[in-house]
């Protein structure tokens, strides 16, 4: 892939960005800062999803499909109000991964979701991230107003999901796998970390 691709075309919609980027709720946590996501993000977010670490969300992607996406990640703080994270540490702005607060195309509802970079796996990472994010999906959806998508598979993702408060939703669970999309559990979120 050409350096030149990532970079703006001219300052003046750098500008414009920036701008737009700036609108994006920055989190910061004890360890990790959650900042909106720049086009420079896109390597190591091709990287994670045209592996198998993308594996339990439809992975693996080409590199075409990674970067759409990636901008529907994106594109999801302008037409929602809720959008995609980069994760990454207070020592470096490198991505240790993303956190999704969005509504994918054709999902029912909003979604609480994350991924990491292989490097950044084992640290808590995701733990820390999304009870970070939680204050915002309450704000912006209400208690129980947005879930996980989990495949079956992904026994890791399932336990952060109740770690955070969640449990499975069985008509979420019915109402997805009715519109085709097999082999997700659907995890309702309480938003404040108990039980719902």
């Amino acid at each position: 892939m050409s350096v030149a691709w990532l970079q703006m075309p001219h300052p003046k919609a750098a500008e414009i960005g920036r701008t737009i980027s700036g609108h994006v709720p920055v989190v910061v946590t004890e360890r990790l800062r959650l900042r909106a996501p720049v086009l420079t993000d896109y390597p190591a977010y091709r990287d994670v999803f045209t592996s198998d670490r993308s594996r339990y969300v439809g992975g693996p992607y080409t590199d075409e499909a990674s970067y759409s996406d990636f901008c529907q990640g994106v594109a999801g703080w302008m037409l929602r109000g809720a959008g995609m994270w980069t994760v990454t540490g207070h020592d470096s702005d490198a991505p240790l991964g993303w956190i999704y607060l969005w509504q994918e195309f054709g999902d029912p509802e909003p979604e609480l979701g994350w991924i990491l970079t292989e490097a950044a796996e084992g640290n808590g990472y995701a733990a820390e991230s999304a009870r970070a994010v939680l204050p915002h999906a309450v704000a912006l959806f209400g208690a129980q107003g947005f879930v996980s998508y989990i495949d079956v598979g992904n026994t890791r993702s399932a336990r952060l999901a109740v770690a955070l408060g969640a449990r499975r939703d069985p008509v979420a669970e019915a109402q997805i796998a009715a519109l085709g999309e097999v082999g997700l559990h659907v995890y309702r979120h309480s938003g404040t970390g108990a039980p719902v």
